[in-house]
């Protein structure tokens, strides 16, 4: 099943050329160091039986070759979602994954092992969104298929780049981008009006990070 967002069409995968070895990589014109193209291979997980406590606060930090952004997520909006995706960033799920959508001015999406728009932990979650929900810049929320419910979250995630990316309550909000928001704009800016990303962009690491 192919997670998408709903009147957003499915984006082709453009892999660019790998970087060989020597001397380490140098970000190019778009503030991107090169990447070796990851494994493309799917992954799965337990579901997590614990929600976040939403008397702590959680930060994940994404480290990607253009840059790094933290994500506060919101326990209390979306406690089931966030609790999945918590779990699944600190197990290194996200871990050398590419970003597989990019439409500029609207939003990016990764979280697929896989690449391709279809891969996911093996479970899902579901948190129905408020019907008041905005998707505006820097919001972060989970991915669908226009046939799952809304609220609907496997693990992919897209990034909001709009000031507002005008799309119906259909999708469990996660998090605001609270740190790096020009990474975001940037990434933001490497793909089409297909959504097919212009250059490589690779999720490293996810860190999880909990305090008072």
């Amino acid at each position: 099943m192919r997670p998408l967002l709903l009147a957003v069409a499915a984006a082709a995968l453009l892999l660019l050329p790998a970087c060989g070895g020597g001397k380490p990589a140098k970000p190019d014109a778009s503030g991107c160091v090169p990447v070796q193209t990851p494994s493309k291979h799917g992954r799965t997980r337990s579901k997590p039986t614990t929600m976040l406590d939403q008397a702590k606060t959680y930060d994940v930090t994404v480290s990607t070759n253009c840059g790094d952004f933290t994500i506060r997520l919101a326990p209390d909006e979306s406690p089931h979602a966030t609790a999945s995706f918590a779990s699944l960033a600190d197990s290194g799920y996200y871990d050398d994954t590419l970003v597989h959508r990019i439409r500029p001015d609207s939003l990016f999406q990764g979280g697929d092992p896989t690449a391709t728009g279809e891969g996911g932990p093996g479970y899902t979650t579901l948190d129905k969104p408020s019907p008041d929900a905005k998707y505006t810049h820097g919001v972060v929320a989970m991915a669908k298929t226009g046939a799952q419910p809304p609220g609907t979250a496997g693990s992919q995630f897209f990034v909001v780049t709009a000031l507002d990316a005008g799309l119906a309550p259909d999708y469990a909000i996660i998090g605001t981008v609270v740190q790096g928001l020009d990474v975001v704009d940037r990434i933001g800016m490497l793909g089409d009006q297909d959504g097919q990303p212009t250059e490589q962009v690779e999720i490293q690491h996810m860190t999880l990070k909990s305090f008072q």
